[in-house]
């Protein structure tokens, strides 16, 4: 390779390489840089609910942990310990339904137009059901109140 056009054309050849892959490199750098933060915004979402009645609020983590759990003062007046069970469980459901579509938000930009194993390599297996998304529980239906219950509560406006 002694002859300088071509050494010229192959130096100029590899810095136009040299600049692409430094062009790459910090984009790899800012894209790892949003999906990091992307993720510690999803980890931070919290959800909360109220029972319709405003007996029970609950607060709960990204990850559906229970972490704040609130009961009126008459909660134990108006509500048999069964019923107030079944308050409970519903919004606990609701709060973590709330707080798993705020962390599947969060994260909503990073999971668009991500191709999976086959389109990178025909014949591959799909990665994209290799570990099943659980299914969120169904939600018991409001109750209405019983006719022997208390139809104004200091509670009703959601005033937590």
């Amino acid at each position: 390779m002694n002859d300088p056009a071509q050494r010229a054309a192959l130096e100029a050849r590899n810095a136009a390489l040299r600049t692409q892959v430094d062009s790459m490199l910090a984009n790899l750098e800012r894209q790892t840089s949003a999906l990091r933060e992307a993720q510690a915004e999803a980890v931070a979402k919290t959800g909360s609910a109220t029972s319709q009645d405003g007996l029970v609020h609950v607060v709960v983590n990204a990850a559906g942990i229970v972490t704040d759990v609130r009961l009126a003062p008459n909660a134990f007046e108006r509500n048999t310990p069964e019923k107030l069970g079944k308050t409970f469980v519903q919004v606990v459901q609701q709060a973590a339904l709330d707080a798993r579509g705020q962390a599947d938000a969060a994260m909503a930009p990073f999971q668009q137009n991500v191709p999976d194993l086959p389109d990178l390599f025909p014949g591959a297996p799909s990665l994209k059901n290799l570990l099943p998304t659980p299914a969120a529980p169904p939600l018991t239906p409001p109750r209405k109140p019983d006719d022997d219950e208390p139809r104004d509560s200091l509670m009703d406006g959601n005033g937590w």
